[in-house]
């Protein structure tokens, strides 16, 4: 049975959209290691998800923009990236596996699984692909956008992004629908 793993990346942060990532492991070829992506250290990381793309018999990693957040709300695009990524897989899994406790609508039989990433092999490999494609272009806002440090807080609501926003102000990457951000533009 082709069984799908499914998670995301940057629910929580301030800026950029959500990541999330659809994969099919290949029994034949194990990847040693795997596990919940915000417990491995970033060339792990890396490592791994070049291990996942050569070796997984289908991965896809998709998104939902900044505007979409916005739109319908972090966790209804969280959603739409993970529909996304299981349709951007090139073989259709006959069973979908997902982290958390809500999944996503899918034609095929779906399950959500509280603590998945750290208990499914293919929800970890999903977790790190989409781990890894978000913290790739949040070193690109940083190039973009070198007075705010999306290299080191990735977005996410630190003490550091509070000081560049108010500093700075709010850019076209920031999720205007988040109180922190909504607030400024007020």
């Amino acid at each position: 049975m082709l069984i799908a793993g499914v998670d995301e990346a940057g629910r929580g942060p301030w800026a950029g959209p959500v990541f999330a990532a659809a994969v099919i492991l290949n029994p034949e070829y194990p990847i040693v290691g795997l596990a919940d992506s915000k417990t491995l250290k970033p060339a792990k990381r890396e490592y791994l998800a070049e291990q996942i793309q050569q070796y997984a018999l289908s991965f896809a990693i998709a998104s939902a923009s900044v505007e979409e957040i916005d739109q319908l709300n972090i966790l209804q695009a969280t959603l739409l990236a993970m529909q996304r990524a299981v349709a951007g897989l090139a073989l259709m899994p006959q069973q979908v596996l997902v982290d958390g406790n809500r999944a996503p609508k899918l034609a095929m039989p779906t399950q959500a699984i509280i603590k998945g990433d750290s208990l499914v092999e293919a929800i970890s490999a999903a977790s790190i692909l989409a781990k890894v494609a978000r913290d790739r272009l949040m070193l690109e806002y940083h190039q973009t956008y070198p007075d705010f440090a999306f290299h080191q807080h990735k977005g996410y609501g630190t003490a550091q992004h509070a000081k560049e926003l108010k500093t700075f102000g709010v850019l076209a990457v920031h999720r205007k629908s988040f109180k922190p951000i909504r607030e400024l533009l007020c």
